[in-house]
């Protein structure tokens, strides 16, 4: 009998659970693919990064929408602190609603966009609109899905690079997961020198493998609290991925968890004020040692007041301190963590989200291949209009 991160097939596909279930379940092995498909194309793509990247006043653009907006707010922090270099992470969906406060026609721009099918509205008129408008552009399209727009729209074009995620990342669930985490590796390791990173990408590979099968069951068993809303809080990179795992809990649930995210120290600005009983919260722990002092203390003034449900820590490794402060300590290896960067967590850390957003949508009796039967929200995004855009030079300031 096959089972799938410990349900029974057959019982999966009843529930319509069995697409999200073993696309949450095979990442491990589709980062591992994702490092040969980058090793197969670093002979076109680091001639093409090299050379952009060395250009004057170079502007580099994460894009894309929803979760693939998140890859690039989870990206960009770390390799801000890697190049001198002007890089940002802005949605499609804010640069199609207003492309001239996002798109600046004489500063020669990388468009990186990243999309699970590519067929995306916002994402097509962004690339639309890139080409539109700016002078000197040059794009890398990351994409799971070979047979979208976005793909379609590289073929010969010297400017533009497609890299083609592997074939399982194209989720067919409702819920963007392995497509998630394969773009993010993708994106991240286009920048790194892979002969001294596949060593690392391995050992998440190893640890992945280990998180779910150990939190697994710990998962199930807190889904059945009565959990009306989850608190995802990380700092720079894991900020990022708090963003997306708060969409995970809120897409998965249907919106009856509310899934929100903050940093540590913004959580105190306002935000706080959603944490009642009914609220979990999952703090991701940087392996920094200057930002986990931010962190702990707001564990420790957390952990003082017990205003919530259930505190729980994802660390990289023991700490004796943090698990004496929470309700749950859960670290992603045994020993004294050695990855150089947060960065390298994200790829196990987004599990114990897509594991507790599955097992909540279940236990609530709701099917997480497709939350919203009723198509209020889909799976490629439809119902939106792109209008023709003509530029409001007039309104343009002199430079």
């Amino acid at each position: 009998m096959q089972a799938v991160l410990g349900y029974d097939d057959a019982r999966l596909k009843e529930i319509q659970g069995f697409a999200t279930a073993k696309e949450i379940e095979q990442q491990p092995r589709v980062w591992k693919e994702t490092v040969e498909i980058v090793k197969r194309n670093r002979g076109k793509v680091k001639p093409f990064l090299d050379k952009v990247l060395s250009l004057e006043n170079i502007r580099v653009i994460f894009t894309g929408a929803g979760t693939s907006a998140y890859i690039g707010h989870t990206l960009v922090p770390y390799l801000n602190k890697k190049f001198a270099l002007r890089m940002e992470a802005i949605a499609t969906t804010e640069i199609v609603s207003d492309p001239e406060s996002y798109l600046l026609p004489d500063v020669p721009t990388l468009l990186i966009s990243f999309a699970r099918s590519g067929n995306s509205p916002e994402s097509v008129a962004t690339v639309n609109l890139a080409e539109q408008m700016i002078k000197e552009l040059y794009q890398i399209v990351i994409t799971c899905n070979p047979e979208g727009e976005l793909a379609k729209k590289t073929e010969g074009n010297p400017n533009k690079i497609l890299l083609l995620m592997p074939e399982d990342s194209n989720d067919q669930g409702f819920a963007m997961t392995s497509s998630f985490s394969s773009m993010a590796m993708a994106g991240l390791l286009i920048f790194e020198n892979l002969d001294e990173i596949e060593e690392v990408i391995d050992r998440i590979a190893k640890d992945g493998a280990r998180v779910l099968e150990r939190y697994s069951a710990p998962l199930k068993e807190l889904v059945k609290e009565d959990i009306e809303r989850v608190v995802f809080l990380g700092s720079s990179v894991l900020k990022g991925l708090a963003t997306e795992s708060a969409l995970k809990v809120l897409e998965l649930t249907r919106g009856r968890v509310v899934g929100v995210y903050e940093s540590p120290l913004g959580l105190r600005h306002g935000p706080k004020t959603i944490i009642n009983e009914k609220t979990l919260i999952f703090s991701y722990l940087s392996t920094h040692e200057y930002t986990r002092r931010y962190e702990m203390d707001l564990l420790k003034e957390l952990s003082s007041e017990k205003k919530y449900l259930k505190l729980v820590a994802i660390a990289p490794g023991p700490n004796d301190e943090i698990e004496r402060m929470v309700d749950a300590f859960w670290p992603i290896q045994d020993e004294t963590p050695t990855y150089r960067d947060d960065v390298y967590l994200i790829f196990n850390y987004v599990l114990f989200a897509q594991m507790f957003a599955l097992f909540k949508s279940i236990q609530l009796g709701i099917t997480p291949d497709n939350p919203d039967p009723e198509g209020s929200v889909n799976r490629v995004v439809k119902g939106v209009i792109i209008h023709p855009f003509t530029p409001d030079i007039p309104n343009r300031q002199p430079s």
